[in-house]
């Protein structure tokens, strides 16, 4: 009966938390996405518009993580090496951390302090993930000039549709 409660236990756990590909991959953000607050690591409210608009004009990366996330911590290493092989694009690393202590702990224990980091106070269920179908991390994507969705969906620094989109954008 034990046996047979703890499969049962594991099947449940794994349906929940298992990743799933969108079936839709979008191109642009809706009005309710972009609105989303996040703050930065001084604490200060911005939205996600806001971000885009500070990139603007380049071709942007946006890296999901979390200092609690076993795959994310895997992928920092290959992640660094796509921001150095791409020094001519921005970096923008978005914190699923689960409190601002944490978030902070995070980014001096991984060395992030010199990257442009945010930080979802909201928590992981809020208007921009549910926009974008966030149900995993680590979770990569790649902004257009434009601040349109180049690559909606990622799930690791090696794809190599990263560096042909970063690639495709860039002639």
């Amino acid at each position: 009966m034990k046996k047979l409660l703890l499969l049962l236990m594991m099947c449940i756990f794994g349906l929940g938390c298992s990743q799933k590909i969108p079936t839709v991959l979008k191109t642009k953000f809706s009005k309710e996405a972009l609105s989303q607050k996040l703050e930065n690591e001084e604490g200060k409210s911005v939205t996600i518009q806001q971000i885009l608009d500070q990139h603007k004009g380049k071709v942007l990366v946006i890296d999901f993580w979390a200092g609690w996330c076993r795959d994310c911590l895997n992928a920092l290493p290959k992640a660094k090496e796509l921001e150095e092989k791409n020094k001519n694009i921005d970096f923008v690393f978005l914190s699923l951390d689960r409190s601002k202590e944490g978030f902070n702990k995070s980014l001096e224990r991984f060395e992030m302090k010199d990257k442009e980091n945010y930080w979802f106070s909201s928590g992981w269920k809020n208007d921009f993930n549910n926009y974008i179908d966030l149900n995993w991390i680590p979770r990569y994507m790649v902004i257009d000039q434009k601040s349109a969705i180049a690559k909606y969906y990622a799930i690791s620094p090696e794809d190599p549709e990263i560096q042909t989109t970063i690639d495709k954008l860039l002639k």
